[in-house]
C-alpha cells in the first residue's frame, strides 16, 4: 500500500502519513494514532507488554533478591555482635523466606526497600 492510498483510507494528507511513519520510528507516536493508522488497514492494533522470562521466574528472582538484601542487613548487623550465621543456615533461611513471600507476602515483592 502506498503512502497516498493509506493516506485515503484514513482521511489524511499524504503528509500526515509520512509524518505517523517518522513518530512511530522515532518512539514519538501515539497509542491513538497506531489504533487509527490499524483501523484503516483492517487491523486490530495490540498493545502488550510481553515478559522476558516466565512471570514464576521473574516473581522468584524479585523475591530472592528482596530477601538477599534484607539477610544481607541482618547478617551485616549479626556479624558486629560476633553472632554470625553459617552460610548453609543462611542459604536455607533465604530459601524459607522467599517461599514465605512468594506463598503469603507477593503484594510486598515490589515495595520499595
Amino acid at each position: 500500500m502506498t503512502t497516498r492510498q493509506l493516506a485515503e483510507r484514513m482521511g489524511v494528507a499524504p503528509s500526515r502519513v509520512t509524518a505517523i511513519e517518522k513518530a512511530e520510528a522515532t518512539g514519538a507516536i501515539t497509542l491513538k494514532t497506531l489504533r487509527e493508522t490499524a483501523e484503516a488497514l483492517d487491523c486490530q492494533f495490540v498493545y502488550a507488554f510481553v515478559p522476558t522470562k516466565p512471570l514464576d521466574d521473574i516473581l522468584y528472582d524479585q523475591a530472592e533478591r528482596k530477601v538477599r538484601n534484607e539477610l544481607a542487613h541482618l547478617n551485616h548487623t549479626m556479624r558486629l555482635e560476633n553472632q554470625a550465621v553459617n552460610v548453609e543456615d543462611l542459604e536455607g533461611q533465604k530459601r524459607r523466606i522467599v517461599a514465605d513471600y512468594l506463598a503469603y507476602f507477593s503484594r510486598k515483592l515490589w515495595d520499595k526497600e
